[in-house]
């Protein structure tokens, strides 16, 4: 199945670009439009989610919007604006957003806003449960349990989703914000040593010697790596 298709309806080319740089590396096909014109074609075309700025050059995002809801498309509506009065978030409801985000915004607030409306709408594309296996090592997501030598090593919640979330990208160096970003969410309001804690107990359980990691290798100044033995 293929992903779902994002459009980024966006003037302004550096926070046209900060978004499909994003959404791109969450697996999203993205197609960019910087006037309202563009816009509509694309929504109309291919869209599975429609991120819109209302102060767009041709038609503002309103028009889109009242033009994709008179379609009866129904193509689930984000809308991005830098005005925050509360009239502009109720005609943006009123012509069928389905949310809406204010600027400046955190690029992790925006992508779990639409991993959230594409989940709702049923156009997420949810994998199927996995199984990894690294040697000793186990990672059952169906049981939430990681094993070795089946034996369940009983993490906690966030530890196995810390340790999944790291297996299931095996060989890439991920961030710590990616990590905050997918396993805590973006409404977390920790840092970045938070990350630090957990993989250090996280090795603890999982590591032969937790002072000599195997499986899970610092990226100084970056973040973390999953390795396969």
């Amino acid at each position: 199945m293929a992903s779902p298709t994002v459009v980024v309806a966006e003037d302004d080319s550096a926070i046209r670009e900060l978004l499909t740089h994003h959404l791109s590396r969450e697996g999203y096909t993205v197609i960019a439009a910087s006037d309202g014109h563009s816009a509509l074609r694309y929504a109309r075309r291919a869209a599975d989610l429609l991120i819109l700025d209302i102060g767009l050059p041709g038609i503002d995002g309103f028009d889109v919007a009242r033009s994709l809801q008179r379609d009866r498309r129904g193509v689930p509506i984000l809308m991005l604006t830098a005005r925050a009065d509360e009239i502009d978030r109720v005609v943006g409801f009123e012509v069928g957003a389905d949310d809406y985000v204010c600027k400046p915004f955190s690029p992790r607030e925006v992508m779990s806003r639409v991993r959230a409306i594409l989940r709702r709408t049923g156009r997420a594309i949810e994998a199927p449960p996995t199984l990894l296996s690294f040697g000793r090592l186990e990672i059952d997501e169906r049981a939430r349990e990681a094993r070795v030598d089946g034996n369940d090593l009983c993490l906690k919640p966030r530890e196995f989703s810390l340790l999944l979330e790291l297996a299931s990208n095996a060989g890439i160096a991920l961030s710590r914000e990616r990590l905050l970003e997918r396993v805590w969410g973006y409404d977390f309001n920790g840092d970045a040593r938070t990350v630090d804690v957990h993989i250090h107990r996280l090795r603890l359980r999982i590591e032969e010697d937790g002072t000599l990691p195997h499986f899970v290798q610092t990226i100084h100044g970056f973040g973390y790596k999953f390795v396969r033995s």
